[in-house]
């Protein structure tokens, strides 16, 4: 099964060189790290979030999660959980087999992994949910402008409850442990969706105060309280129990900003935030 992809040309460049130059910008870029990182092998990091927004837009954010992960070395198999936009598939789809193509070359689902999840509770095998969804592949090409060996488990969640993410999470736990499988999960979120961006900051900020301090709970209380359009709360929570589960202990903010510090434009925005656990 080979799935080719549906935002080439329109969330991130479709001509691989051009791409390579655009996430060169991204970790350039004022808002982002400042530089590209080098390959390392601690492998202390177990879970990131990152935005999925046109590079343009939130790349740098996103370059700073991709810094940390770089520098931390890559683990076997990337388990990239995205919320579901496009209402197709399943409440938990997981794309079973084969491989994903960007223009940066092909990177291959791991099928063991993939097959053990699918057989272990709420996960299902399903590609339709991921056939027009943009928010597991942007990820993609961001890993492979610096290793092509590597491998990905691509899930969309439409059921974002809380249950729902501890379930997905002890399926993880209970599969990666089982095979011994190194593993970094990412979790894809873009905040406030279309408010002013003082509002945006001021929510947000509240929210990645949760995430940063591992508190799922007090996450969800805070998008629902202060009414924040969060777009992967599901996944992140799930990031969340998961590297707790396998050890992490604390939550670090590494970038915020907003689509109004690229645009200029602050009374319409969208907000966008890149943390590690470890």
């Amino acid at each position: 099964m080979i799935r080719k992809p549906a935002v080439a040309g329109i969330f991130y460049e479709g001509d691989s060189a051009l791409l390579e130059k655009r996430i060169e910008w991204c970790f350039q870029h004022s808002l982002g790290p400042g530089k590209l990182p080098k390959i390392g092998k601690s492998r202390s990091i177990k879970g990131a979030v990152a935005p999925h927004a046109g590079y343009v837009y939130s790349g740098p954010v996103a370059a700073h999660s991709y810094y940390k992960i770089i520098e931390d070395g890559f683990p076997e198999t990337f388990i990239i959980l995205c919320p579901n936009h496009t209402g197709m598939g399943s409440g938990v789809s997981l794309f079973p087999e084969g491989e994903w193509i960007t223009p940066l070359g092909t990177v291959q689902i791991d099928e063991e992994l993939a097959g053990d999840l699918i057989n272990s509770g709420i996960i299902d095998a399903d590609s339709t949910a991921h056939s027009q969804e943009h928010s597991c592949e942007v990820h993609i090409p961001f890993l492979q402008y610096f290793k092509q060996d590597f491998k990905i488990i691509p899930i969309s969640m439409w059921m974002q409850d809380l249950e729902t993410a501890q379930e997905i999470a002890n399926s993880i736990i209970k599969t990666t442990n089982a095979l011994k499988r190194d593993v970094v999960v990412i979790a894809s979120t873009d905040f406030t969706h279309y408010q002013p961006a003082s509002i945006a900051l001021s929510n947000d900020s509240q929210v990645m105060d949760a995430i940063s301090k591992m508190d799922e709970k007090l996450m969800y209380e805070r998008v629902a309280n202060l009414d924040v359009s969060m777009c992967g709360y599901g996944p992140v929570a799930t990031t969340i129990i998961t590297s707790k589960l396998m050890g992490a202990t604390k939550g670090e903010i590494l970038k915020y900003a907003t689509s109004g510090d690229i645009t200029e434009d602050n009374s319409s925005v969208v907000g966008y935030g890149s943390i590690v656990f470890e």
